[in-house]
């Protein structure tokens, strides 16, 4: 069976506008802080989601965290201010991967990669979050750095990934990324504490890209 045709549209990136193939996409929108695109399987439906504005479809799966009591929120306590946020995001209609890090006190951006082609939300989350001690260690930063994955502060704990994603001609450049991702580890020591966001106390992590 032949693969549906993909097309792409860029609501905020350096050109706006719908595009037929990811290469014109993702230059509009690779390393363009805030970028909001999405892709969809007609043309119809992409003009349509251009006309209407990002703010009816992008992010549209976010999930509203649920509240905890005072006495929960008293025993969780506040977030350091003075630290680092690290968040990833994947768009599972198309699989645009990519991930940030800021300062958590003023959304400050540090650094920002992607989007990657054929990605998941793990594998970026755990990206972020090496890129996060490779960035304060280069610094010589000591702050906390704050993720809202377990499963990436997991897998830097192990200094190892477990997914299921498998590597293709698609996603080679992000299979490479996590390789040097893990050979970071293994090869150098951090005295950093890695943190875990806790959303449902203190809202969205804030280098949150707005898409769950």
């Amino acid at each position: 069976m032949a693969k549906k045709k993909k097309f792409y549209v860029v609501w905020v990136g350096r050109k706006k506008g719908i595009f037929t193939t990811w290469e014109e996409c993702k230059k509009q929108v690779d390393k363009f802080f805030g970028a909001k695109f999405m892709g969809f399987l007609t043309r119809g439906e992409a003009e349509k989601a251009f006309s209407e504005g990002f703010q009816k479809h992008w992010g549209l799966r976010r999930k509203v965290p649920e509240k905890l009591n005072e006495e929960s929120l008293r025993k969780i306590g506040s977030p350091i201010k003075e630290s680092i946020s690290v968040d990833g995001a994947c768009d599972t209609s198309t699989g645009l991967a990519e991930y940030q890090g800021v300062s958590t006190e003023d959304k400050t951006l540090l650094f920002h990669r992607g989007p990657f082609e054929d990605g998941t939300n793990n594998i970026v989350e755990f990206l972020a979050l090496v890129h996060a001690l490779s960035y304060c260690k280069k610094h010589n930063i000591e702050l906390p750095i704050y993720s809202d994955s377990k499963i990436a502060i997991g897998w830097i704990k192990r200094k190892e990934i477990a997914t299921s994603k498998g590597r293709n001609e698609k996603n080679k450049e992000l299979f490479e990324l996590i390789k040097r991702a893990i050979n970071w580890l293994k090869e150098n020591d951090y005295s950093n504490k890695i943190l875990k966001w806790e959303t449902k106390a203190w809202g969205e992590n804030p280098a949150d890209f707005g898409r769950k």
